[in-house]
């Protein structure tokens, strides 16, 4: 397994940044703490965490994670 997937964050914790989203008392914290996700549309250019947030979602809101790519 690559070393980027090892380090992967796992749960909200393990997040660094993002505190506008996954703060105490903000959207993305509350959605994971209360088991309802959000609907939403990740955007944004390559390495920023679109996939890493996707995947973490999937895991916590027990859901399957189908990855796509238009590259």
């Amino acid at each position: 397994m690559p070393l980027a997937e090892q380090l992967r964050p796992q749960t909200p914790d393990d997040v660094i940044g993002q505190q506008h989203l996954l703060g105490p008392g903000k959207p993305l914290r509350l959605a994971f703490a209360s088991g309802q996700p959000h609907s939403m549309i990740l955007w944004g250019p390559p390495g920023v965490g679109k996939t890493t947030l996707a995947r973490m979602m999937a895991t916590q809101f027990q859901c399957e994670f189908i990855a796509l790519s238009a590259v």
